[in-house]
């Protein structure tokens, strides 16, 4: 009976779990935030657009207002609906609420791009929802992310997942989740741009207790994470191997409170993997420095100071004094020889006098030298600074001269560039011109090289572009002129080849040192700019550089009325500008370049004339047409066209009308001719007329008189 009963419990409980299932997926659908839903009401324009659950789970209903269906069936939220609605609208029968998508309302935080909400489908997952917010930052921890759901929280390896593919590693998202990722312990307290080189230069662990650290002798300190079968050559290469200074048999392993040697090189030598055991998380390696084998023994000389090659050396019976500095490379230049002093081990100090041994023929004895002993060779004493030349042969020496604050002569070494060599001159003085620095190489040639520093300064460059200095070369920073013009004696210290000349009507002619970077108008300016004389519509410049001397002709005033650049010439060293004076003789101007006014007319003579000209300005600037002019009947003779032609232009019409189109056409070379009113056809008709009755009056009185 008892068997029958308990047989019977087993069966109804397998019964029961076996519906357990069945009853989980019959369980109908609850709707949660972010669903979008449908409501069918004909004939009302409200409801034709879907409606989405906010994250309060509600729906916002026309006429009737928020309505909160998160949670429940669709079933239950559309009665819910219904009742909403039925205040508000009468017919009801065709209505009908549908599920249309569900979806996921979440929220990313952390270390992504674009922290915040962001809606998904239903579907997604946690990479899905990281590259919504932009993706992941530089420095975000992958190993410890977090789905925040209420007051739990899961925290998942999104490290282990991008390894394996496995998406089970994953959890699943719901609705209203929160995303968190952390920001690796390696990235500090400081809020700073890292790129991918810089954190994995430390390394990539993050807990201490789950990290292995290294340091000392090696390539790429840092903090690395530990695994299972992690071993300390495993670290080793993480940290980018050991350097050539590295003790590799001392290396030091500290697993908790026990420290134990670690012999990388036995492991090599051997391959005895039990060398190498696996670490335990939060190792600590420490690869020492090797210390320099010490030289000493029982046959040992310490040769020290002013000796080519000061060292210990191992002497033999038999070895004698002069052996032991021959050993050592001898004495160098600098040496005291009469005080070199011979340190014996009982701590007596012995002086001997070489160049007296060497100028008395032997007279002076050798001293004996025992192992133990230390000999040495004392540094010559200076009497003054300038004797400490002597240190630095020429064969390694460098001169820089001129406007430097400390000029001399300076030892020289391969590493070093031309800006090392002037920093150790204590850098150009304020008088320095660091546009022609110049490097005198000594070679065949014997031309020095000129750099401009001042221009490397300013804009950089590849430090190709600086000269090489060598040993033996002089350096020399030549001083600004006292003034731009630097005229009279200076002439002698400013070269040639960087000035530019300037003469003619401005105010302060002159001799001007020149520079790279320099325009037209900075030299005009130096210069104190055209005089109140200045013809600036005419000023020449001639180009003296240039395989073929050429003339550039500038019209200044252009140039201010309109701002082009392009209207300006490019000078350079060698040129010479010429600013014309604007009341020379007329000898002085090409007749081709000039317009003649003749006639009644205030100032007659030749005048500068251009295309933005016209007769009125002509008339103008000679001082327009007198009291006896004939206005209407102004000749202008045209001679600088293809054939000669003279036009007649009415002063009086073009006045009363203010045509401009009426104005004749004036050029270069042209002649304007005003004529006087007796030379008018009514004036020579009059005149015609008076002499016509004169004639007859004296007819008449010859015919009176019987003449």
């Amino acid at each position: 009976m008892t068997h029958r009963l308990l047989c019977a419990v087993l069966a109804l409980v397998l019964l029961v779990l076996a519906c357990v299932p069945a009853m989980a997926q019959n369980e109908p659908l609850r709707l949660n935030a972010g669903d979008v839903l449908q409501i069918v009401l004909p004939g009302e324009e409200g409801f034709v657009n879907p409606f989405k659950l906010d994250r309060d789970g509600k729906i916002e209903l026309p006429e009737a207002g928020g309505v909160v269906i998160s949670g429940l069936t669709l079933a239950e939220a559309k009665e819910r609906v219904r009742a909403a609605l039925s205040v508000s609208f009468r017919d009801l029968s065709r209505f009908n609420l549908i599920l249309k998508e569900h979806r996921l309302l979440l929220t990313v935080l952390g270390y992504v791009k674009q922290p915040g909400p962001i809606d998904l489908p239903a579907t997604a997952n946690v990479q899905t929802a990281i590259v919504a917010a932009g993706g992941l930052s530089q420095g975000a921890q992958l190993d410890h992310m977090q789905v925040r759901r209420g007051g739990q929280i899961l925290t998942f390896d999104f490290k282990k997942y991008l390894d394996s593919g496995d998406s089970r590693l994953l959890p699943a998202l719901r609705p209203l989740d929160e995303i968190f990722i952390p920001a690796s312990p390696l990235t500090g307290n400081v809020q700073i741009d890292f790129d991918a080189h810089t954190l994995a230069s430390t390394g990539d662990g993050a807990e201490e207790h789950k990290s292995v650290r290294v340091f000392g002798e090696v390539n790429q300190a840092g903090t690395f994470a530990w695994r299972p079968g992690f071993t300390a050559v495993d670290a080793l290469l993480r940290a980018g191997g050991v350097t050539r200074y590295a003790g590799v048999e001392q290396i030091r392993l500290i697993a908790g409170n026990t420290p134990r040697l670690f012999n990388l090189k036995a492991y090599l030598d051997t391959g005895n993997q039990e060398l190498n055991e696996p670490l335990a998380p939060g190792t600590t390696i420490f690869v020492p420095k090797e210390a320099e084998a010490v030289a000493a023994g029982p046959h040992v000389v310490y040769v020290m100071g002013e000796v080519a090659k000061p060292g210990a050396y191992e002497i033999r019976p038999g070895t004698g004094f002069l052996d032991i500095i021959a050993n050592a490379g001898g004495p160098t230049r600098f040496a005291d020889t009469r005080n070199i002093r011979v340190l014996r081990v009982g701590g007596t100090v012995e002086p001997f006098d070489l160049a007296a041994y060497s100028e008395g023929g032997g007279r002076v004895p050798l001293p004996n030298v025992a192992p133990g002993d230390a000999v040495f060779v004392t540094e010559k004493t200076q009497g003054n600074e300038q004797a400490s030349w002597l240190r630095t042969p020429p064969g390694r020496a460098v001169r820089v001269l001129g406007a430097v604050k400390s000029p001399g002569r300076y030892e020289w070494s391969d590493e070093m560039s031309l800006l090392d060599l002037l920093a150790q001159a204590g850098g150009p003085t304020d008088r320095g011109d660091l546009a022609n620095v110049q490097v005198l190489t000594g070679d065949k040639s014997g031309r020095p090289v000129r750099f401009d520093l001042q221009h490397f300064l300013d804009n950089g460059g590849a430090a190709g572009s600086v000269p090489q200095v060598h040993a033996g070369y002089t350096i020399t920073v030549p001083d600004l002129p006292q003034s731009p013009s630097d005229t009279r004696s200076q002439w002698l210290r400013q070269p040639a080849e960087t000035s530019i000349y300037v003469m003619g009507a401005v105010g302060a002619p002159g001799r001007y040192a020149f520079a790279e970077g320099l325009s037209f108008l900075d030299i005009i300016t130096a210069a104190n700019g055209p005089g109140t004389n200045a013809d600036i519509l005419n000023i020449r410049v001639a180009h003296r550089g240039e395989p073929r001397d050429r003339v550039s002709k500038v019209n200044l005033a252009a140039y201010f009325e309109s701002g082009d650049e392009t209207l300006l010439p490019r000078v350079r060293p060698g040129d010479v500008i010429f600013v014309p004076d604007r009341n020379r003789n007329w000898l002085e101007e090409a007749p081709g370049e000039t317009v003649r006014v003749l006639g009644a007319i205030g100032k007659p003579g030749r005048y500068r004339f251009h295309d933005g000209m016209t007769i009125l300005d002509l008339l103008a600037e000679a001082g327009g047409p007198t009291r006896e002019a004939l206005q209407e009947k102004i000749v202008v003779v045209n001679l600088s066209c293809c054939s000669n032609q003279a036009r007649v232009f009415n002063l009086v019409d073009f006045a009363k009308t203010g045509d401009f189109a009426k104005l004749p056409v004036v050029r270069i070379g042209d002649t304007v001719y005003v004529p006087t009113t007796d030379q008018s056809d009514w004036q020579i008709f009059m005149k015609g007329i008076q002499d016509f009755v004169s004639f007859v009056t004296i007819f008449a009185l010859l015919k009176a008189l019987h003449i």
